[in-house]
């Protein structure tokens, strides 16, 4: 007879039952065939009501494990485990997740991030409001492949208006990162092509790409950006480059390389040249150079640009304008796709931007960003740092480079640093390969800095 210790029960006592029962089929103690108590006899035995065992056994046979046969009775039913017939598999439950560094950090200048007080919550809290009020019934609607259609006109109208680009909304695809998009991107063109990517350049474009299933290689640069013999030497077919403020070296391309790059492209069918706009808000001084999706006249050119710089990382949603002949394929080919955005934030992000409240947060955080370049810069300069570095400007992104006239090994200032609870990324942790970056420039982000003073005595 089947016994069991019901004081060993931790929650309601049919799911212990159910859960021993299961565990002894599972170890083999209960063979296939075997023939179970019946619901009174077990519920005498174990001196519970027949509605326990009832519902115990209900969610065996639910499950598989036991089988019912009329006028019979309850059977144990043959259960082929993974590990063999009757035998429990031998299964490694560790899971191995990589933990945040715990050290503590004061001013963390490695991390491509916006500090939360910056966020315009009350005005994001009024437009969310307003939109759970007037737009309920398109809230509820499934929404196209592209995105919204009103967030895609608001990111025309915004692109027009700010960058001088004329994209019709349909050219607009809206995405939950550009990671999504990018995966998009390679089934449009074909896996079969060769991607490249700046060096240095963003380390994880290289593990997306490689874990997309596609070729990635990585073409050197000079002071004007990316060049078009290294394009030629690893016999690129599709270019990923930020020729506005490329990260991290900073470097805005100049209209002549511009032109280079895209009469390289123009040379061969099925060269494509993909465009990262990832922070163009914030060049601090003059206005922003034209991109090249804009002097772009044989459709060679995907724009890609984000809202992680501009509002957050943690709203998600990046957009890419395709050229017409890629739109209409990706239409016609990838339509069954859901769009990867709830309709909740493109509609709150659409009205965000119709109603002005973006444009106004652009130029405030343009404005407070200029005064934390131009604090830390100060910092940097009254200090003992200042005598042994060279700032690189080119007042534009939210980051610039500090070059170390001391030759002070990475390692060792990196050390140093973080004694006074200061993390900071060099150059060269950014390269593929020996002597393309110099060793002694590091990476100042001030984006997640607060309003407080920062020390480097």
């Amino acid at each position: 007879m089947l016994t069991y210790d019901l004081r060993q029960a931790d929650g309601p006592l049919y799911t212990y039952l159910y859960q021993c029962i299961k565990s002894d089929i599972i170890a083999g103690k209960l063979q296939p065939g075997e023939k179970l108590p019946s619901k009174r006899t077990f519920a005498n035995n174990q001196g519970v009501s027949t509605i326990t065992i009832q519902n115990a056994y209900d969610q065996l046979v639910s499950e598989g494990y036991v089988e019912t046969q009329p006028k019979r009775g309850y059977f144990v039913a043959d259960v082929d485990v993974v590990a063999g017939k009757g035998k429990r598999a031998d299964i490694n439950y560790e899971i191995h997740i990589p933990q945040e560094d715990e050290e503590e950090i004061l001013y963390d200048l490695s991390k491509n991030e916006i500090n939360p007080e910056n966020f315009p919550f009350s005005i994001w809290a009024k437009v969310s409001r307003a939109v759970i009020s007037e737009q309920k019934e398109a809230l509820m609607k499934k929404a196209p492949t592209g995105g919204v259609r009103e967030l895609r006109e608001a990111i025309a109208s915004h692109l027009y208006s700010f960058r001088g680009m004329m994209v019709d909304p349909n050219q607009i695809v809206i995405g939950a990162g550009t990671e999504y998009l990018y995966g998009i991107i390679i089934q449009l063109l074909g896996l079969e092509k060769i991607y490249s990517i700046e060096n240095p350049g963003y380390r994880k474009l290289e593990k997306i790409y490689r874990q997309k299933g596609v070729k990635c290689k990585f073409a050197s640069m000079d002071e004007k950006g990316i060049l078009v013999s290294e394009l030629e030497r690893v016999k690129t077919d599709v270019a990923h480059i930020c020729p506005n403020h490329h990260f991290p070296t900073g470097i805005t391309m100049p209209a002549s390389r511009r032109y280079e790059i895209l009469a390289w492209a123009n040379e061969k069918q099925g060269r494509y040249i993909i465009e990262d706009d990832y922070d163009s808000e914030f060049r601090m001084s003059g206005k922003p150079l034209p991109p090249l999706f804009s002097i772009d006249g044989c459709e060679k050119v995907i724009y890609m640009n984000t809202f992680s710089k501009s509002l957050t990382p943690t709203i998600r949603i990046s957009y890419m304008v395709l050229p017409v002949h890629l739109a209409n394929r990706f239409y016609e080919t990838m339509s069954f796709y859901a769009c990867t955005v709830s309709n909740f934030e493109q509609y709150t992000l659409a009205r965000f931007i119709k109603e002005g409240y973006f444009e106004k947060h652009i130029n405030r955080m343009r404005l407070y960003y200029k005064r934390q370049r131009r604090n830390i810069i100060k910092t940097i300069e009254d200090s003992w740092l200042g005598k042994v570095s060279t700032i690189i400007e080119n007042d534009s992104g939210l980051h610039f480079l500090l070059k170390l006239e001391n030759k002070k090994a990475n390692e060792e200032f990196q050390a140093y640093l973080k004694k006074h609870k200061i993390k900071v990324n060099a150059l060269s942790d950014y390269q593929w390969g020996q002597g393309v970056a110099d060793e002694y420039v590091y990476i100042v982000n001030y984006s997640p800095l607060g309003t407080g003073a920062m020390s480097f005595r």
